[in-house]
Parts: structure tokens; sequence; C-alpha cells
């Protein structure tokens, strides 16, 4: 029998997959519950920008699906790994056409995996934004409030899954990207370790900044994608050891008592909105009362290597949009891309070899000072975002705002680009609420590789202060 939208809602992507397992509902009624709930609300938040259904159901419908999550609804960001025979487009006309010939490795586990990918989900152009507006597609709308962002680069995978069309989407983070859309939509959103997702048979991505994985209502749904996910390729610049145990049985499991930093500072703007503050301190109180060593401590960081991460983003972006010009045999023009793109686009073609490499050392110097903070810490505590979801245009400004566009962009996103630089992993974790009711995400934060620590805190935290009940109205 077909589910009901009540309960295609009531689970998560392990949950589906168990119906599933056990022939309570065929993958064929599964996805066409998410279409449902996609043709319903799509049209409210431009979430999904390609439609991918009609694939999707000769795939539900085959009977040749398998894996941990055989059957299960997924979407993918348009930006970063290729599915076959469709393009990737990144939000940009450039790469409108570049239709993929084969799956990318994370692809290829996905769908082997057994995850029936129905729809690609919007994003700023080339990932450039902390918002979900790009003039390809227009802007991805925040289900809490429709006048609001989604946050981004994964603005629209995480405005699927707060809608309730998929229990978790693919989505992808080089300075925030997972964790600023899930603290926008209140979502769990984890960023891996460097090198634990590979980004083959691309790059390193914005030298090594970047990394993909999911956005998700539930901790263990996260756990098992980054099982899933985390395979080395050969060739990978980077690698990180797999875990002892799958993840999904450390999200299972309260950890050992920790010793816990929290700090209420704003590393790249001037302070935080006040409940984004007093979520974090909520959240220390939280982790003491569980049994956990709380203090207050404030990492190294500087805004000089913030800068220099800036330096490199730009350098890659120039990079990628000279091979476009090459490939095409004429320069890029500005009126073929955003003007964020652009400006970043001409910042990166402006800087020599030297400064780029002393930009990565900058970045690598962080990552060291950062690393010798954690030989007393398990965990940091932080804001993810220094406001909850600010409106559509904001950061532009209306009438546009060049000027104005740095101050406010780090007065919205000032601590997620920090581990990006240092490759450790980073969860935003929806702990709290404003009172204007959009959700305040809490960034937590590990030593490199122990990812395993931060989704078994994450699971604590959920099973004391579960989330999975508050849902937007829509």
């Amino acid at each position: 029998m077909a589910i009901s939208e009540h309960d295609y809602l009531a689970h998560d992507a392990v949950g589906l997959a168990a119906l599933i397992a056990a022939r309570e509902i065929t993958p064929a009624e599964a996805l066409e519950a998410a279409l449902a709930r996609a043709a319903k609300l799509n049209p409210k938040l431009n979430a999904i920008t390609m439609d991918l259904s009609e694939r999707a159901r000769r795939e539900a419908a085959g009977g040749a699906l398998s894996g941990p999550l055989a059957g299960v609804p997924f979407l993918l960001k348009d930006l970063g790994p290729d599915l076959a025979g469709t393009p990737t487009t990144c939000s940009s006309r450039l790469y409108a056409g570049d239709v993929a010939k084969a799956d990318s490795p994370l692809t290829a586990l996905y769908r082997g995996a057994g995850l029936v990918i129905f729809g690609k989900t919007n994003t700023p152009e080339l990932g450039l934004e902390p918002v979900t507006e790009p003039a390809m597609f227009g802007p991805t709308r925040n289900p809490w409030d429709l006048a609001r962002t989604s946050g981004g680069s994964s603005g629209g995978a995480a405005a699927a899954v707060a809608a309730g069309i998929v229990p978790a989407a693919h989505a992808s983070d080089g300075g925030g990207s997972i964790r600023i859309p899930a603290a926008c939509c209140g979502l769990f959103g984890l960023k891996p370790s460097r090198g634990r997702v590979s980004s083959a048979p691309k790059d390193e991505g914005w030298g090594g900044f970047s990394c993909g994985h999911v956005v998700s209502w539930s901790v263990r749904d996260s756990a098992l994608l980054l099982d899933i996910a985390g395979q080395p390729q050969p060739g990978d610049p980077y690698w990180t050891a797999p875990p002892a145990r799958p993840f999904a049985a450390s999200a299972a499991e309260d950890p050992a008592r920790l010793r816990i930093a929290f700090t209420t500072e704003a590393f790249a703007s001037s302070g935080l909105d006040p409940e984004c503050a007093q979520a974090v301190l909520d959240a220390a109180r939280l982790c003491a009362d569980l049994g956990h060593h709380v203090e207050e401590a404030n990492p190294p960081i500087d805004r000089a290597s913030l800068a220099a991460a800036g330096q490199v983003i730009s350098a890659s972006v120039a990079a990628d949009l000279d091979a476009v010009a090459a490939r095409r045999g004429r320069p890029i023009s500005p009126d073929e891309v955003e003007p964020v793109t652009w400006a970043s686009y001409e910042r990166g073609r402006a800087i020599g070899a030297p400064l780029y490499i002393q930009s990565l050392r900058a970045a690598h110097a962080l990552g060291r000072a950062v690393a010798g903070f954690f030989q007393d810490y398990d965990i940091l505590i932080c804001a993810t975002l220094g406001s909850p979801a600010v409106p559509i245009g904001h950061l532009m400004g209306d009438p546009p705002d060049a000027d104005g566009y740095a101050r406010r962009l780090f007065a919205f996103m000032p601590n997620t680009q920090p581990f990006n630089i240092t490759g450790q992993p980073a969860a935003s974790i929806p702990l709290a609420m404003s009172r204007g009711g959009l959700p305040i995400g809490v960034q937590f934060v590990a030593r490199q590789a122990e990812d395993a620590r931060l989704f078994s805190l994450a699971g604590q935290l959920e099973r004391a202060a579960p989330w999975a009940g508050r849902r937007p109205s829509l």
C-alpha cells in the first residue's frame, strides 16, 4: 500500500529503508511520496532546479536496488559530483551544457547504496555565497519563513530536507556551505574531516577547503551516509583513515566524558546576535548537565588567516574560469557571470604564485595553531552563524551595495570558514529557536579525523534535546 504523507514525514532515511526492506512499502511508493511533496512545495521554495523524476521512476520500478538505503529518495546538489547524462551547472551559464559522461565516484557510492536520485538542488553560482540566490535559477526560500534565505551554498538541499521532500540530501562545504544552510533551516549538518569524502575525479576543491557530505534531519542518517561516502579513491591528494567502527555505531552510543571548550566569539566580525550567543551558552550548559567538563576558552583564530583563505578561493575561481575560457577559445566577460563571481575572478587573476603559496602557508599555520588548542579540548562549541537566517537579498543590498557586501557577509557567517581551513570535522546542531520562530544552529568542532567523536556527541544531544518534532508549518 502507498505510504501516507504523514508516515513519510515521520521517517528518516534509515527508517524509510527499513520499511522498504520489510516490504511494507516499495521503492516506487517512497519515490511517489517524495515527488508529491516536491510538487506541492517546490513551487514555493525553488529548492529543486533539475527534475529527474522519470529517470528515478524507472530505477525505482526496476527491482535491482540494493544496499543499506535501497529505495530511499535522494537529491544531488547541482555542484560537485556528476550524474551521468546530466549537466552539473553550478548555477552558471558557463557550465549549463557540460553533460557528464559518467557518475563521479561519490554519486556511484550513493547509487550503490540504493539511493534513488530524482533531482538536483539549487546553489549560488559556483557555490560562492552563503545564500542561494543565483541569477540562473532564482532564490531558494526558507521553509520556516519564505522571505528569508535557506542559506548557502547548499541552500536548495537544506530547504528540500526541512520541507520534508527528502529526509537527507547531498550537500558540500567550502566555507560553511553544509553548516550554514543547516543552521538556517533547523537541520543537522556535519562537514567531515578533510580527506574523508573524495572529490574524484575532480581536484581537491579550493585548496583542500571544500568537501562533500549531506544535510539531514537525523544524526543517524548523516552517520550512515558518511559510512557510505567515506571511501578514498586512487590518487586522492588527501586521505583520512577509516574509522575503527562505523560512524552509525558511534552515533548510537553516548561518548565518554569529554573536555569541552565554548566561546561566544565571532571570529570574523564584531559580534554575535544575542540569541545566537545565548544558544551557545545553553548548549554548553546542556553538555555540562550530560556530565562533560565544560569551560570557556577561545581558540587562536586570526583574521589574517581568514583573509588568506579568501585569496586561495579567488585564485581557484580564476583557475576554473580560465579553464573554461581556454576550452572554448575566448575570454570570460563580466556579463556572463554574476557580480560576486566576477569580483572573485578579477581578484584571483591578480594573485601571483608567491602570494598564493603564502596564503596556503597561512592556512596551514592556522591549522597547526588550532590543533594545539585541541590538545587541551576534545570539542569546541561556538555559534554557527552570526544571526538567524537573513532576508533574501540582504547580502547584496537593495539597491545593490558592493561596498557593504563583505561586512554583511561576515556578520552573517563569522565562524564557519576557519574549520574549512584547518580541515577539522564541524557540525551545526539545531538546538535553539529564535523568538521570531527561526532555527538557530550551534557549531560543534572536533579534532581532525575525529568525526566519530562528533557523531557520538551529536547523537547524545539529539536524544537529550530532540529536534525532529520541530517542523516548519508551510
